[in-house]
């Protein structure tokens, strides 16, 4: 088993543990162990076969035996009886936000819902208004996150999505027949989230890439397999669809398949105004014949068009470029702002954070743990503060190419005010500002916070501004072209998270965001060295919201950024 099979298996149990009613304390050990095991940098297999299980922090001997079963026979009876207690659907329950184990267990005993549709004609035939802990306010959350969910299944992440392409397209071009080979569609596309994975290869002999194809590791199974497309559901769930075409129709296929639908429409109606017709085999006169493209900048040429990047196809404004833009590219970002380590609750430590943001080619890193009311994520108490700075000072004095910039991740409370008083506010050099509770504001209220703390003048960059959590949880409705005007009036940069779990800003606000005025950041939210690699999702998403390097502050010198936070302290 991998370590996310093992993961997912402790989850699990924590999970039912819970619904059973077990002790708190029990539940926490598996809720920590899978996600040490999620994180850990070793396979999980190799540190079983080892005996070192006991050695990871947190794994007691009961966790350790169960992890050990799990890894050695690839089953748990500990988990099959915990599973008995209970229908296998139940775990549907888990995707509705604020519906916890507590309230699922309620529902289950009291009007036996275990499915997600059973979930849905209890609250609509109102038999769910009579339980304790259910009234209006709860009822309405739950009727939102069924309406979430419905809207958001058969939805995967784009690491997810990612997983399989960089399996996939390598396992590929070991098929000598393999001329070229890209992905298409959302992924392409940069989508926050996808439904699919979508290949597009050239090759004069498709029959043997198709049958290497449904031999890659990870396919679960074959759902359809001929000469030109074959699908096949991924380890994950997710679906892949190979398409084959020959190479001078590859251009044609990429475009096409890359969509997106809106984007094709538009470049076909374009096609047919200038007596040409454009589909997935060419671009063809009224006599059929093809006009020949080497490539998609040939084929938007031929249309009258300047190249449209993948991610800015959507027809949202993308047609009424006169030239092709310069969008952020990786090469621009000089630092990493929005990082997190042992301080808080990150896995790894100050040091090694550096390390690994030096390796990467990096000029600085900026260091932001939690702040005190984060005190679930090891929030940093003052002594730990100035602990930290002796540390980043110590390391700024050897380094000579390379700056620690100290941060802080500061809780913005329900007031819309700071963690911590002005002087110690006035102790860090650059300060993310992000919510992390109350998230349940009206548009109203949680506009008025957030422009609060923009106005606070301590306050640098709003993280992550709705909160929210892909295909777990709406971020907050805020009033955008009210907070962008905040953040311009009073000199504030807003996030693009790059986690893949937020992407957050939401890339259909970014542009108008940037044409207000508006200056962004993109932070990886790392809380552990590989996480600083989320960088190129966060990239992505800049892209798709029109943004160039001069938008983004990590594209400036580490002086300039700094002397642009300087300018905001009072």
């Amino acid at each position: 088993m991998s370590n996310k099979d093992v993961a997912a298996a402790l989850e699990e149990i924590a999970q039912l543990m819970e619904l059973s009613g077990e002790n708190p304390f029990k539940i926490r050990s598996y809720v920590n162990g899978a996600r040490l095991v999620e994180q850990l940098d070793e396979d999980i297999q190799g540190v079983v076969m080892e005996g070192r299980l006991r050695e990871l922090p947190g794994i007691g001997e009961a966790l350790a035996d169960k992890i050990q079963t799990l890894v050695e026979t690839g089953a748990l009876p500990f988990l099959e009886e915990l599973r008995a207690q209970f229908p296998d659907t139940i775990q549907e329950l888990f995707q509705i936000p604020n519906l916890g184990p507590k309230r699922i267990k309620t529902l289950y005993k009291e009007l036996g819902v275990d499915t997600l549709a059973a979930l849905e004609e209890a609250l609509n035939a109102g038999r769910i208004a009579d339980l304790k802990g259910f009234g209006p306010k709860m009822q309405a959350k739950i009727q939102e996150g069924i309406e979430f969910a419905h809207a958001h299944a058969g939805q995967y992440l784009l690491i997810e999505a990612e997983k399989v392409v960089e399996t996939l397209i390598p396992w590929l071009r070991k098929e000598p027949a393999v001329l070229h080979i890209a992905p298409a569609g959302s992924y392409r596309r940069s989508k926050e989230v996808v439904k699919d994975v979508d290949l597009v290869v050239a090759s004069a002999k498709p029959k043997l890439v198709m049958q290497r194809f449904i031999e890659a590791p990870g396919v679960q199974r074959v759902t359809n397999h001929g000469d030109t497309k074959s699908s096949v559901v991924w380890e994950s769930g997710i679906h892949v669809d190979l398409r084959v075409v020959s190479e001078e129709a590859y251009p044609y296929a990429l475009l096409h398949f890359t969509g997106s639908k809106e984007h094709n429409v538009v470049l076909r109606r374009r096609a047919k105004d200038r007596d040409l017709k454009l589909n997935e085999y060419g671009l063809f006169t009224d006599e059929d014949k093809l006009a020949p493209c080497d490539d998609e900048v040939d084929i938007y040429k031929k249309l009258g068009l300047p190249y449209i990047p993948p991610e800015l196809r959507e027809d949202m404004g993308e047609f009424e470029l006169e030239e092709s833009p310069e969008l952020l590219e990786m090469i621009d970002i000089r630092g990493v702002i929005h990082s997190h380590t042992t301080y808080s609750d990150g896995k790894d430590s100050l040091a090694e954070m550096v390390t690994g943001a030096q390796g990467r080619g990096y000029e600085y890193l900026h260091i932001s743990d939690h702040s005190q009311s984060a005190a679930y994520a090891g929030g940093l108490r003052e002594a730990d503060i100035e602990r930290q700075h002796r540390e980043i000072d110590a390391i700024n004095k050897k380094l000579k190419e390379f700056r620690v910039i100290k941060g802080i991740e500061s809780d913005i409370r329900t007031d819309g005010s700071l963690d911590y008083e002005d002087d110690i506010l006035g102790s860090f050099e650059l300060i993310v500002a992000s919510v992390h509770s109350q998230l349940d504001m009206t548009e109203k209220e949680a506009t008025q916070r957030l422009i609060t703390a923009v106005e606070n003048p301590y306050t640098h960059i709003l993280g992550h501004p709705t909160g929210r959590l892909l295909l777990m949880r709406r971020g907050f409705p805020i009033q955008y072209d009210k907070l962008f005007d905040a953040c311009v009036a009073n000199q504030v940069a807003i996030e693009i998270n790059a986690n893949c779990r937020r992407l957050d800003i939401d890339w259909r606000y970014i542009r108008r965001g940037r044409d207000k005025g508006v200056l962004f950041s993109i932070g990886p939210d790392a809380h552990r060295l590989d996480a600083l690699d989320n960088m190129r999702f966060g990239i992505g998403i800049a892209r798709k919201g029109w943004l160039e390097a001069e938008h983004v502050l990590n594209t400036w010198k580490v002086e300039d950024l700094l002397a642009w936070a300087r300018k905001k302290k009072p």
